[in-house]
């Protein structure tokens, strides 16, 4: 038995004998449109529209800034963190933001919530025992983006290129710091989403799966590139072994080349002296990233400069 005011059951019992009702509801949500967003884009908009009502009264007010890192993979669906993840992943995420902010970013654990793993973090702020800095300037409309707000911004641009395997040397002074996050993920089989709130209400997504560590292991890969050069200068250390160090100039910080004999032999019947002058004919060779930095360089000698007599040997 209903009521008069269950018009909510009464209306579902209409349609649930109406035939045409499916068809109805088709109908009205394809004149309605649709919405393709997830739960973290509506609640960035909720987030602006709240922040939006606030400054109606209070100009300056501003939103709490929050990073939330989510973890996927076989080991990660029980919503728990494990002691060693944190301590292998936690320390890259903050030292790839500042890596990508050009400034540090220091972040402090707020929460950990369940879907996956989903750790809760925000910048760590000044105290609030210390006094806060005069401001001369006046309070601007929109909040100032933070240290971490900008590291975000930069690091999105590169992970994104990383997930569509782009070329990424145009942000290669990242790329130690996001190879080493990814370095831990692997260790792990995790991949990690990250996605920022900022202070204006504006929310910024980027992830770091399979696929960009598969390209990060790519990009790791070196390849030579081999010229020829003449070394000239004094000799500052010797070994038996086969290496010579001559350094260019007698300035303190004056550069020094380690140069490699093939045949250490060849070194020894030279006879060479501490002190002594020369001027080398080297193979200079570089080991390149495919994001162009060099990952090793060696010096091997080729024979003496054409325009000095070689030196003395034992025969």
């Amino acid at each position: 038995m209903t009521t008069g005011g269950s018009w909510r059951e009464r209306r579902r019992a209409q349609q649930l004998a109406d035939p045409h009702a499916a068809e109805k509801r088709a109908r009205l949500l394809e004149e309605m449109g649709t919405e393709d967003r997830d739960s973290e884009e509506i609640e960035a908009e909720h987030r602006a529209s709240r922040l939006a009502a606030v400054r109606e009264y209070d100009p300056s007010a501003r939103l709490e800034e929050e990073l939330q890192l989510r973890l996927s993979g076989p080991d990660a669906e029980g919503g728990a963190l494990r002691f060693q993840w944190g301590d292998a992943l936690l320390s890259p995420v903050e030292g790839v933001l500042s890596a990508a902010a050009g400034s540090p970013v220091e972040l402090e654990l707020t929460g950990i919530s369940v879907g996956s793993t989903v750790i809760h973090a925000r910048p760590v702020t000044r105290s609030s025992t210390q006094e806060p800095p005069e401001q001369e300037a006046p309070v601007l409309d929109a909040p100032v983006p933070s240290t971490t707000g900008m590291g975000m911004h930069a690091l999105a641009k590169v992970l994104t290129a990383l997930e569509s395997g782009q070329d990424i040397r145009e942000w290669a002074r990242l790329f130690d710091a996001v190879d080493g996050l990814a370095r831990a993920l692997g260790k792990y089989r995790l991949d990690l989403g990250m996605t920022w709130y900022a202070a204006d209400g504006r929310m910024r997504r980027a992830q770091l799966t399979e696929r960009g560590r598969h390209h990060i292991e790519q990009l790791r890969e070196t390849s030579p590139r081999d010229q020829e050069i003449i070394i000239s200068g004094r000799i500052t250390e010797l070994r038996e072994s086969g290496w010579i160090k001559v350094k260019t100039g007698t300035a303190k910080n004056a550069p020094a080349y380690d140069v490699h004999f093939d045949e250490p032999g060849e070194l020894l019947r030279m006879r060479p002296v501490l002190g002594d002058n020369v001027h080398f004919r080297v193979r200079f060779r570089q080991r390149l990233d495919a994001v162009g930095i060099a990952r090793s360089t060696e010096y091997t000698y080729l024979g003496p400069a054409a325009e000095q007599p070689p030196l003395p040997l034992d025969v």
